[in-house]
């Protein structure tokens, strides 16, 4: 899969990402750092990646503005960390199979995780 990070996103998320077969975009250092919410969308959908971000703003309007889009994984933890981010990437990549991610947000918490559409029971 590839993804985009966000600039909110732990840049130390990279090589786990890297390390466990994936493509990963960072656009930090480059003209497009600093660009608007819906301009890291767009970038996002140009490259077929799926956004990782904290801006849990992202959960609530892009699905519903975007039904069509590589995928949104929004880590919204009660008090953010670097590992606590991470942690929870690493265990949504897990649990849910790649196709599961195509045109679906997900927003990860502390000890649970919401998907917009929801994912069938099963997973």
């Amino acid at each position: 899969m590839r993804f985009l990070l966000d600039e909110n996103f732990p840049k130390a998320a990279i090589g786990i990402l890297v390390e466990l077969g994936h493509d990963v975009v960072d656009f930090r250092g480059t003209p497009d750092e600093g660009m608007e919410d819906q301009k890291v969308f767009e970038k996002a959908q140009s490259l077929g990646a799926i956004l990782l971000t904290t801006d849990r703003d992202f959960f609530h309007t892009i699905p519903i503005l975007f039904p069509r889009h590589a995928g949104i994984i929004v880590v919204a933890l009660r008090q953010p960390n670097r590992a606590g981010i991470i942690s929870r990437l690493k265990a949504i990549l897990e649990r849910i199979p790649e196709e599961a991610f195509r045109d679906r947000a997900f927003q990860l918490r502390d000890t649970t995780w919401l998907a917009f559409p929801p994912l069938d029971q099963s997973l």
